[in-house]
């Protein structure tokens, strides 16, 4: 009897064993249902916005511990689009982004734990131009699951200079073209794998 009742909970354990990795589920990053933006003070007069058309990854997230998230984003620099051909072409040549030499920026995560906001703050590695730094993204979310889908949104602020983005002219009146800091918000629609 006493074998048969530790088979039974040797049993038992791993089967709860089993089921706890499993609360950690790998999501996709639906490209056609997702952005990445950002945005730029022009001339100390008005905030410029674009974005980039391709923008991929995974996400694993476990709803009862957060701190398991991990991310990693991948987005097409030559993607650029602010809605101006010739400022996009600027964007991608070697004042800017050099998107022939650095085709991606990736965002890949190395720690998260949720603010008392009821955010998510995501620390990780942004790497853009040949350049890696620390970031923080602010995330809200992830939705309810509604079919094997769910959707987050993720912000942070990033000073240009910080990834070789040096690029700028004085303007007569004092000031310059562009501002150094940058919004960056990823909108994300997420797939169970």
């Amino acid at each position: 009897m006493e074998v048969f009742g530790m088979r039974r909970f040797f049993a038992l354990g791993l089967l709860v064993a089993g089921l706890l990795p499993a609360q950690v589920a790998t999501w996709e990053i639906d490209p056609a249902h997702s952005s990445s933006r950002f945005s730029v003070r022009h001339m100390v007069l008005s905030d410029v916005p674009g974005d980039f058309a391709n923008t991929r990854g995974t996400v694993q997230w476990d709803p009862k511990n957060p701190a398991k998230t991990v991310m990693d984003v991948t987005i097409d620099a030559a993607t650029i689009n602010t809605k101006n051909p010739k400022r996009d072409a600027h964007l991608r040549s070697a004042d800017f982004f050099e998107a022939e030499k650095y085709p991606t920026i990736t965002f890949k995560s190395t720690k998260a734990e949720r603010g008392g906001d009821g955010k998510l703050r995501v620390m990780g590695d942004l790497t853009m131009h040949g350049v890696t730094k620390p970031v923080t993204l602010l995330v809200e979310g992830p939705t309810p699951e509604v079919k094997g889908r769910m959707g987050a949104s993720a912000t942070t602020r990033v000073k240009r200079k910080d990834f070789g983005l040096l690029w700028n002219k004085a303007l007569e009146t004092g000031g310059l073209v562009l501002a150094d800091e940058v919004s960056i918000t990823l909108n994300v629609e997420l797939v169970k794998k």
